[in-house]
Parts: structure tokens; sequence; C-alpha cells
């Protein structure tokens, strides 16, 4: 497995370098965005997970981690930032990220969060309908690929990051059951001491503007008041709803 560790604190990437590498992971460090970036698109092969870090020289974390998503859509990227604020935290997700992570921070904690996102992205089966091809499923004008992590609505495909398919594919596989924001948190993102429930709301949110018709007046991720949210493949125009 191949990581690239943004940092510009020598001796941090250092340190995290040698453990990673004792865990048997190839490691290759970059002090910057724009040296990060030219490293990733040489990669071969590429890089399966990427460390990143906010506040780095000249090109901040946040553009960094945008740029990335222009050249993969689907590579893990976990932010590991001494930025405690939610909007910090907000930012670094609407600009692609996939977790976060506040210094300082347990090594074993990162290894864990390290490896369950490596784990997550390369074995992904798809139990949904329809049978005919597991790797997608369709409801009103949207057809969901799995495996490319794309979402085709209304005549436009938008390439989802890893935890956004995460979250769909769970809303997917629990059809118009009503899931609390703790479950979410738990099944989507495990045990993650720096994600709050706060930051379901902030993706559900992203979804709803590829998925839905109207975000405003949503159909298919509804909420429910006071405890979560609710997947409608088909939803009934007469039913009510309590967003």
């Amino acid at each position: 497995m191949k990581l690239l560790i943004v940092e510009d604190e020598d001796a941090l990437a250092t340190g995290l370098k040698f453990n990673f590498e004792q865990e048997g992971y190839q490691v290759v460090r970059a002090g910057d965005g724009p040296t990060a970036l030219e490293a990733f698109r040489d990669a071969d092969p590429p890089f399966d997970l990427v460390i990143l870090d906010l506040m780095l020289p000249g090109m901040s974390g946040y553009e960094t981690c945008k740029a990335l998503r222009e050249i993969d859509n689907n590579v893990p990227v976990l932010v590991l930032s001494a930025r405690t604020l939610s909007e910090d935290k907000a930012q670094a997700f609407d600009s692609g990220s996939d977790q976060y992570m506040t210094k300082p921070f347990a090594l074993p904690e990162l290894l864990s969060r390290v490896r369950n996102l490596i784990e997550r992205r390369g074995a992904r089966p798809v139990e949904t309908e329809p049978p005919a091809n597991p790797s997608k499923y369709e409801f009103g004008d949207v057809c969901v690929d799995f495996s490319r992590f794309e979402v085709e609505a209304g005549g436009t495909t938008h390439n989802l990051t890893t935890t956004e398919m995460d979250l769909l594919k769970y809303f997917v596989e629990h059809e118009d059951t009503v899931l609390s924001r703790d479950q979410i948190l738990d099944s989507v993102w495990g045990e993650s001491s720096a994600v709050t429930t706060r930051t379901i709301d902030n993706f559900v949110m992203r979804l709803r503007k590829i998925i839905e018709p109207n975000p405003a007046s949503p159909t298919h991720i509804v909420s429910v008041r006071g405890t979560g949210y609710r997947f409608v493949a088909n939803p009934d125009v007469s039913a009510e709803t309590v967003d």
C-alpha cells in the first residue's frame, strides 16, 4: 500500500513516514501542495491514501484537496490538522476530505483509520437492486454506479468521494428505514472522535444537491425531526415530509 503524506513540519513528517513504513506501507513525503500534486500525478502505481495537513506554505490544504479531487475523486483523503474549529472541519469536508483528525493525535488511532479507509475503498461488494447489475442502482431519474463512484442525475454525471458513496450506499441498503444520526455515524464513519453528527448533516446536504430535483424540498433523503434521516427511493408525492 502506498501513502502520500503532505506535511511541512519536518519532524512530524519524518515520524509519520517511519511509523507507516514499520507497518509495511510505501510512503512518499511532500512539504507543500504543488509538490504533492506533482507526486500524485506521477505516481505509478497510484497512491492508496493521502494524509493531508491544512496549514501548508503557499497553497493551503483546502486548495490541495480540491486539486487532488480533480485528479482522482476516489482516493481516500485523511486530514491531519491542528485546526480544531467546526468551521475548519466543515471546510475540509467540503473540499473533499473523507476523515479529519486533530493534532496532537494517538498513533494507533491514525493507523487504524488509515487501514480502515483503504479497506473500505478496496472491497466494495454491492448487495442492492437491481440483481442483473449489482454495481448499479436506479431510483427516480438517478442512476448510481457504485463501482465507478458516479451518480447520474438530471442528465449530469457527478463523481462522489469515498465517504459520499459510503453514505449513499448505506441509505440505499436501508431504504425506507428511519436511521438515527448515531447509527449513520457508527456505520459509515466508524469510531471517529473528530467527526460529529453535524458532519452527517453536511454530507446529506451535498448528496441532496446531487440527487434531489429540488434540494430545498427533498423527497429521497428525508429528514425525520429529532432523529435522523430516511431514504425513499420512490416517494409518494402525496406523502408529507418533515424536512
